[in-house]
C-alpha cells in the first residue's frame, strides 16, 4: 500500500513541475514588424493537396467507426452478444450515411436560422457542389461535407457502448435517426456551423469535444438511466469475451484519429502537423496515466487499462488539438488517463450500468478536454483560435464552461425524451429470455463462433448447444468493466 501511495504521490508531482513547463514551451515568438499593408484575401481556389488531405482523412474516420470501434466494443461485450454489438456500429454507417444527405448535414451546417440550427436550403445535398466553400477556401464542398458525415457516424456509434447487450436493433435504428436528428445536428450547428451561437460565443472546439464526445457520453449516461441495467448486472461476471479484438479495435481508433483531429485543419499544413503531435502525445500521455494508477491502486497493470486510457487521451485532446502544444498535450493526456480511470469505476457506487464505459470514457474526457482547452489554447499555436487562462485570457475558460454546460443539456435532455418516447410507442429492451440468449441470436439469428449450429426462432433455441454463459476464472468482477 505504500508503495502504491508513492507511485501516485510521484504521478502528481510530475504533472505540478509540468504545467509551467507546458506554458514556458508554448510562450509565443516575438511579434514580426507590421507589414506595411495587407495583401488582399485569395479568391477560393481548390488546392490538390488539401483536397487529397480531407479525402483521405474521411478514410481514417470511417475506419474508426468499422473496424475500429465495432471490434473495440464487439471484444468487450460478451461472446453471445459480439455480432450484435458489432452490428451496431457497422449500420451506423449505411444508416446515417443516408440520412445525413436528405437533411442532416442541412440541419447542421446549412445557412443560419436563429444561431440554433441550419436550415433546409441544403436537403438532398441541393446547392452541395464540387467549387470550394462556405466552410473552406481550398477543398470542394462536398469533400467537407463527407468529412463532416463520418463524424456524425461515430457519434452515434459510440454511444451504442451504454445500452450494449440488451436494446432491441428495430428501437436502435429509430433512434439514431432521431438523435442524429435532433441532437447532432443542432450541436453541431451551434459549435461549427456559421452562425451557430456558441462558435459566435468564441467557445472552442478544434474536432468534436462537445459535439461528438460530450454529446455521445451524456447521452449515453441517458440512455443506461432509461434503459436500465443488464440481467445479472452486479452479481454474476460480465468480463470481456475478446481482448485481444479489443486492443485490436483501440489501435485502429489510434490510427484514425490522425484523420479525426488533424484532418480537422482543413488543410495540409503546419496546424495539421501540430494537431497530428499533439493527438499522439496525449494518447501516449494518458496510456500511461492510465497505466500507473491502475497498477499503483490494484497491484497490476492491465491490457485493457492501457488501451482504454489511450482513447481516454484521444478524446480529451480531441478539442484542443488544434490550440495547443506538445507539453500541455501530455499534461491533458495524463490528467485524462487519471480521471478516467476513476471515472469508469465510480460508476459501480452510482450504481448505473453503462457496459463499455461510454460515460467514463467520453463524457469525463470529453468534459476535461473542453474545459483543458480554455486553460491551454494559444494563438502562438493557431492565430484563428484564443489564448486561454495561463496565457493571460481567463475568459476563455468561461466560455469553455458555457460550452460543457450547454452540450451537456441538450444531450442529456434530448436523449432522454427520445428514448422516453420510443420506449412508450415501441420498447426499448428486448425481452428477458431473448438478452438471456444474446442478441447475436435473438436479434440476428447469427453467432459470432459457430460452435454448435446454433439458430433462435420463435419457440426459442434451435440446435444441439444452446450458448451458455461459463464462469471465467481472470477478471471475473462484474464491475466495473476496466
Amino acid at each position: 500500500m505504500k508503495l502504491r501511495c508513492r507511485v501516485a504521490l510521484g504521478l502528481c508531482l510530475l504533472i505540478l513541475l509540468l504545467l509551467p513547463l507546458a506554458g514556458w514551451a508554448q510562450q509565443p515568438a516575438a511579434p514580426e514588424a507590421p507589414a506595411a499593408a495587407e495583401a488582399p484575401a485569395p479568391a477560393p481556389k481548390i488546392d490538390s493537396g488539401d483536397t487529397a488531405w480531407l479525402l483521405t482523412s474521411s478514410v481514417l474516420v470511417l475506419m474508426m467507426t468499422a473496424p475500429g470501434l465495432a471490434l473495440f466494443y464487439g471484444g468487450m461485450a460478451r461472446r453471445k452478444n459480439a455480432l450484435g454489438t458489432i452490428m451496431q456500429s457497422f449500420i451506423a454507417i449505411a444508416l446515417i450515411s443516408v440520412l445525413w444527405v436528405l437533411w442532416g448535414y442541412s440541419l447542421a451546417f446549412g445557412p443560419d436560422r436563429g444561431g440554433l440550427i441550419g436550415g433546409l436550403e441544403w436537403i438532398g445535398l441541393s446547392g452541395v457542389g464540387l467549387e470550394p466553400g462556405p466552410y473552406s477556401d481550398t477543398v470542394p464542398h462536398q469533400a467537407f461535407m463527407f468529412f463532416q458525415l463520418m463524424f456524425a457516424i461515430i457519434t452515434v456509434a459510440l454511444i451504442t457502448g451504454a445500452f450494449a447487450e440488451r436494446m432491441k436493433f428495430s428501437a436502435f435504428l429509430v433512434f439514431a435517426v432521431a438523435w442524429v436528428t435532433l441532437v447532432y445536428a443542432p450541436l453541431a450547428h451551434w459549435v461549427w456551423g456559421k452562425g451557430g451561437w456558441l462558435g459566435g460565443l468564441g467557445a472552442l472546439d478544434f474536432a468534436g469535444g462537445t459535439v461528438v464526445h460530450i454529446s455521445s457520453g451524456v447521452s449515453a449516461l441517458a440512455a443506461a438511466l432509461v434503459i436500465g441495467r443488464r440481467k445479472g448486472y452486479g452479481h454474476e461476471p460480465m468480463p470481456p469475451h475478446n481482448l485481444p479484438m479489443t486492443v485490436t479495435g483501440a489501435a485502429l481508433l489510434w490510427v484514425g484519429w490522425f484523420g479525426f483531429n488533424a484532418g480537422s485543419a482543413l488543410a495540409a499544413d503546419g496546424l495539421a502537423a501540430s494537431a497530428f503531435t499533439a493527438t499522439n502525445t496525449a494518447a501516449a500521455a494518458a496510456a500511461l496515466g492510465w497505466m500507473f494508477t491502475e497498477w499503483a491502486l490494484r497491484g497490476k497493470p492491465t491490457v485493457l487499462g492501457a488501451a482504454s486510457g489511450a482513447v481516454a487521451g484521444l478524446v480529451a485532446i480531441t478539442p484542443a488539438a488544434g490550440f495547443v502544444g506538445p507539453m500541455a498535450s501530455i499534461l491533458i493526456g495524463a490528467v485524462a488517463g487519471f480521471l478516467c480511470y476513476h471515472a469508469c469505476n465510480f460508476k459501480a457506487r452510482l450504481g448505473y450500468d453503462d457496459s463499455l464505459d461510454v460515460v467514463g470514457v467520453h463524457g469525463v474526457g470529453g468534459t476535461w478536454g473542453a474545459l483543458a482547452t480554455g486553460l491551454f489554447a494559444t494563438t502562438a499555436i493557431n492565430a484563428g483560435g484564443a489564448n486561454g487562462l495561463f496565457y493571460g485570457n481567463p475568459a476563455q475558460l468561461g466560455l469553455q464552461a458555457v460550452g460543457v454546460l450547454a452540450s451537456w443539456v441538450l444531450a442529456f435532455g434530448m436523449t432522454f425524451v427520445i428514448l422516453k418516447a420510443l420506449d412508450a410507442v415501441m420498447g426499448l429492451r428486448v425481452g428477458e429470455e431473448d438478452e438471456m440468449a444474446g442478441l447475436d441470436l435473438s436479434q440476428h439469428s447469427e453467432n459470432a463462433y459457430a460452435l454448435g449450429l446454433q439458430a433462435y426462432g420463435e419457440s426459442g433455441f434451435t440446435g444441439a448447444f444452446p450458448p451458455v454463459e461459463r464462469p471465467v476464472r481472470t477478471q471475473a468482477t462484474a464491475e466495473p468493466t476496466h
